[in-house]
């Protein structure tokens, strides 16, 4: 396993302690680890891109421990009403309308690679900065509620075109590929 791989997978495993944390309502922990999580991620994406360490599970595993820690955070963000529980609702249907078309795909022999769309990436920082900004505000207890809020819309808005972008290039490449 090379380090861009360890670092995915330390990712994956500090989820339960991240969530654990946030339940203990250990908030600096919490936006800590949630911050180095953050920083590991990039670390990974420039050695895997920049030395030619980027694997083919790495292209797997690198999303689903991203995936699995932000749904995580945002699902217990919500049941703590630090974020509003039709954001997370909104945030994770979206996710899992990935995964399963990602599913379909490979149950109909049309596996797909991994490939984020732009507006994904921007949603998914938007996702990331509105975790951490309502972590850090509890942990800290700085004042964002204004730019929590901002940004509660804006991820409300990415997730939502985003969802929608994969939803319209799923039908229309199933459409192409239906015998006429």
């Amino acid at each position: 396993m090379n380090l861009p791989n360890a670092l995915s997978l330390g990712r994956l495993l500090a989820v339960p302690i991240v969530v654990w944390l946030l339940l203990q309502e250990a908030y600096v922990g919490a936006f800590l680890i949630f911050v180095l999580a953050g920083v590991s991620d990039a670390i990974d994406g420039y050695l895997a891109k920049q030395f030619g360490m980027d694997t083919e599970i790495g292209r797997f595993l690198d999303p689903i421990a991203d995936k699995t820690l932000l749904v995580s955070v945002y699902i217990t963000l919500g049941h703590q009403e630090i974020l509003p529980v039709w954001l997370v609702i909104l945030v994770v249907s979206r996710d899992l309308l990935i995964v399963g078309g990602a599913l379909l795909a490979y149950t109909m022999s049309q596996p797909m690679r991994p490939t984020p769309l732009f507006i994904s990436k921007i949603n998914t920082v938007l996702q990331i900065s509105l975790a951490a900004t309502a972590l850090g505000d509890i942990a800290f207890q700085v004042g964002l509620t204004g730019l929590v809020t901002l940004l509660v819309f804006a991820v409300a808005a990415s997730t939502t075109l985003s969802g929608a972008r994969y939803l319209g290039n799923w039908i229309r490449d199933s459409s192409m590929e239906q015998p006429r």
